[in-house]
């Protein structure tokens, strides 16, 4: 068994900076790039089930057209855009890798519909924003990336109104030391430090002065994820001529079956969480 390596913010920003463009080549070309809900094992519509993540998540929430809605590690945007166009709520996404943003902003530039949502480059750690001054702070699939995390929870508070709330999926980290097949294929691949159980994650989130209304494990949604996306990856490999492409491709189907490896061995997980901050 072995513990996690140790990355930096710059480790991670720059990994998604370089791989982004090849991500959006086979996964997903309009940038979705999370973690699915699926109906069950028979189901394979991975966009259906990456919008269904999305809309779980701001029910949960609580997201009307009154929100004004902060997604931490926003990505390329598809869910704060989504939250505008379908609540009518305002937002800003803010992302650690530029590359995203730039994508993000080019989507919303391509709308071009006014929808009161901006996006910009920024930290977890170290958020851009006055104090108090979102109703709901969001985040799908990020914050697991962040190496101080109790930094980012205290920021999150931080930008929240009173009776604000906190609602994440994120990657969870079930066991303290995990094997050294997880560490390269699950946690190394995507520069990931460390990260919470369960529990452990509603115990920082309590501790950072939250109030944890939903802690729930997700966990057969991800193995589905990652057996739909090596199914997808595999399709798109025997279809590339680019072979450095089709390589990392191939690599990255491999991946997705030690990652399954991985969940079934109880060393990866996923949850959605559910917390306000006092009034």
């Amino acid at each position: 068994m072995s513990t996690t390596s140790q990355f930096t913010e710059r480790d991670v920003s720059e990994f998604f900076d370089q791989t982004t463009q090849t991500y959006l080549s086979f996964w997903d070309s309009e940038g979705v790039l999370h973690t699915g809900y699926f109906t069950g094992p028979d189901d394979t519509d991975y966009p259906a089930a990456a919008d269904r993540t999305s809309d779980l998540l701001a029910t949960e929430a609580g997201i009307d057209a009154s929100a004004t809605v902060l997604d931490v590690g926003c990505g390329c945007g598809n869910f704060l855009l989504r939250l505008a166009e379908r609540t009518g709520c305002r937002g800003e996404g803010v992302d650690l890798s530029i590359e995203r943003v730039r994508f993000a902003l080019g989507k919303l530039t391509e709308r071009g519909d006014g929808l009161p949502v901006a996006f910009r480059h920024g930290s977890a750690t170290a958020l851009p924003y006055d104090d108090g001054g979102f109703s709901h702070v969001v985040s799908q699939d990020a914050l697991f990336l962040v190496p101080d995390k109790a930094r980012s929870h205290a920021e999150m508070y931080r930008v929240l109104a009173p009776g604000g709330t906190l609602a994440v999926t994120d990657f969870l980290q079930p066991v303290a030391e995990i094997g050294e097949a997880a560490r390269r294929h699950v946690y190394d691949r995507v520069r990931w430090s460390s990260g919470y159980s369960l529990d452990g994650y509603r115990e920082a989130l309590t501790a950072a002065g939250f109030e944890v209304t939903v802690a729930r494990s997700l966990d057969t949604h991800i193995r589905q994820t990652y057996r739909v996306l090596g199914e997808t990856a595999r399709q798109r490999a025997a279809a590339t001529d680019d072979e450095a492409a089709r390589q990392w491709i191939l690599g990255f189907a491999a991946s997705c079956d030690e990652i399954q490896a991985a969940i079934d061995r109880g060393e990866f997980g996923w949850g959605m969480f559910v917390a306000r901050k006092p009034a």
